[in-house]
């Protein structure tokens, strides 16, 4: 169980608004993250990651990641975070960059295998596409089998094809790991098909929470869309 009640000033292009955020989010659940730009989305993911301050508590499972200004170092914290601009390490092979996290050899392999990777395992990062590029970003954020996998628009730079491939695939490792995700996405396919919870923002706050079937029928996801 991940318990969230955090509270941070934004200075946006609208002008100054809190994010205030009050959640209870359950273990192995798929959580989607919509909302226009600029609602303070990413930055809740940067906040359960460590990356950004915040006033609240924060709570995974037995252990305490924030609470007031008291801060768990990211570092300590068991989560992967996958980027949009992938952020591999550029002169690390492909399977350099997992073992970087973990020297776990059996594990690397298994997720490279997985996403269709193994072959490609000794390449530099300069010498793939962009849907490999981020389906070994996804691998590296498997390596630690994490608490909590948060991704920022993962898949938004990349053609239908491989979208299509890689949300199968990202679907294949939440299962199998049974790991807990928040993903930020703007595409309603890509929601209704991955998550079994949709959180929605505007302004800093929640106001919309229930499953991507609900809120496409409502068409809330669109709504709020960029």
């Amino acid at each position: 169980m991940i318990k969230i009640d955090i509270n941070k000033k934004l200075h946006g292009s609208s002008g100054e608004m809190d994010l205030n955020v009050n959640l209870q989010i359950n273990q192995g659940d798929f959580v989607a993250l919509a909302g226009q730009s600029g609602s303070g989305k990413t930055t809740l993911l940067r906040i359960l990651a460590g990356l950004e301050e915040a006033d609240g508590t924060l709570y995974i499972d037995d252990e305490v990641w924030l609470e007031g200004k008291k801060a768990l170092p990211s570092q300590k914290r068991k989560i992967g975070f996958v980027f949009q601009d992938y952020a591999l390490f550029p002169n690390m092979s492909v399977i350099e960059n997992l073992l970087f996290v973990k020297k776990d050899k059996e594990l690397a392999n298994h997720l490279l295998e997985i996403t269709e990777l193994l072959e490609l395992k000794d390449r530099l990062p300069n010498s793939l596409s962009g849907g490999q590029k981020q389906r070994v970003s996804l691998c590296r954020a498997m390596m630690n089998k994490p608490k909590l996998l948060l991704m920022d628009e993962p898949l938004s730079a990349l053609d239908p094809v491989m979208r299509t491939k890689l949300q199968q695939e990202i679907l294949t490792l939440h299962k199998e790991f049974n790991t807990t995700t928040i993903m930020v996405s703007h595409d309603p396919n890509e929601i209704s098909k991955l998550s079994n919870r949709v959180i929605v923002l505007e302004k800093g706050k929640v106001v919309k929470d229930d499953i991507a079937s609900n809120l496409l029928v409502e068409k809330t996801i669109l709504s709020f869309d960029i």
